[in-house]
């Protein structure tokens, strides 16, 4: 049928109302794994230090002849470790008109744009305590940088390039070099849960991106990917695992968006702690004109007690 004579239709009409949800989505993904891992301290330095020591090695030659005399054994001194805080802001700048008007979704503009760059300082953080960042002490005109758990895992790390860690010389954190890209294969994890649990570790979580998340759910050891739900007669595909069981304890697989795809960290939560010099806070800067000023900043370091609990796997494919 065709159209009558002039007939009035939506596409040429003026004046139709525009309909606008008064919800906003946020398709931002939010979730800071290692963060939320981390235990939560507090710090009074620029730089917080703290002892690290070991046992020597057991020594089943240990025999002594009866009566003989003794000669003190060689002590060992604890290694002194530290990390330099990072500070980080946003700043929000709304202007008058914008606070004024009516928006969607939205009662208050400042407010909103202040709890959303609240959201984005705590993925900024995420980035680094989990990343291959080296630590910097900073000066008048340096920003001072804290190193990332890439950097402090040197014992037990499964790489093609070369390992990072602390330096006793200079006292900062080495970033690790990348090298050549490989498979991540369930052997690898078998090798450092293991290194890890020989140094005295004992790690429960592995930390991994997105693309080798999908990986170690198709590791050989997962023996059994269907289920049948007896009640409701349908076949599940199980298509992930979220727990790895090694012969020395289980390991919960967490995808963490942040990190870098290429490293899996094996973790030991106990280990990690997130020393905090300036809590997170929102301060009003000066108004000089017709805007409202929010300064939201926080200063933080990464501590780890014993990286040699942990374990890392470089140098994998994320494609």
């Amino acid at each position: 049928m065709t159209v009558p004579t002039g007939a009035v239709q939506t596409f040429a009409m003026v004046g139709i109302r525009e309909e606008l949800s008064d919800v906003i989505t946020n398709i931002s993904p939010m979730d800071v794994p290692f963060y939320s891992m981390c235990r939560k301290g507090k710090t009074k330095s620029r730089s917080p230090e703290w002892l690290k020591d070991s046992l020597q090695a057991a020594d089943p030659t240990n025999a002594v002849v009866e009566g003989d005399d003794v000669a003190g054994d060689t002590m060992v001194q604890p290694t002194r470790l530290k990390n330099y805080v990072q500070l980080m802001d946003k700043v929000v700048v709304v202007s008058t008109t914008a606070q004024s008007v009516d928006a969607a979704g939205r009662s208050n503009e400042l407010k909103y744009q202040v709890a959303k760059s609240g959201k984005e300082l705590k993925r900024d953080i995420e980035a680094r305590i989990t990343g291959n960042y080296a630590s910097v002490v900073g000066n008048a005109s340096t920003a001072g940088q804290c190193a990332g758990a890439e950097s402090w895992i040197e014992t037990n790390v499964s790489t093609v390039g070369a390992v990072g860690g602390f330096n006793t010389g200079t006292g900062l954190v080495d970033a690790a070099s990348d090298g050549s890209q490989r498979a991540f294969t369930e052997a690898m994890v078998k090798e450092v849960v293991r290194e890890a649990w020989t140094s005295g570790g004992e790690p429960t979580v592995m930390m991994v991106g997105p693309f080798n998340k999908q990986t170690a759910s198709g590791f050989a050891g997962i023996a059994t990917q269907y289920r049948e739900n007896t009640g409701m007669r349908q076949a599940t595909i199980l298509g992930a695992a979220d727990v790895y069981v090694s012969d020395f304890g289980e390991l919960r697989i967490v995808a963490n968006r942040f990190q870098r795809d290429r490293s899996a960290l094996v973790l030991q939560p106990s280990t990690w702690e997130l020393k905090m010099l300036q809590p997170f806070s929102t301060t009003p800067l000066a108004k000089t004109g017709h805007a409202e000023k929010r300064l939201l900043a926080t200063e933080f370091t990464l501590v780890v007690t014993d990286e040699a609990s942990n374990g890392k796997i470089a140098d994998l494919t994320t494609s």
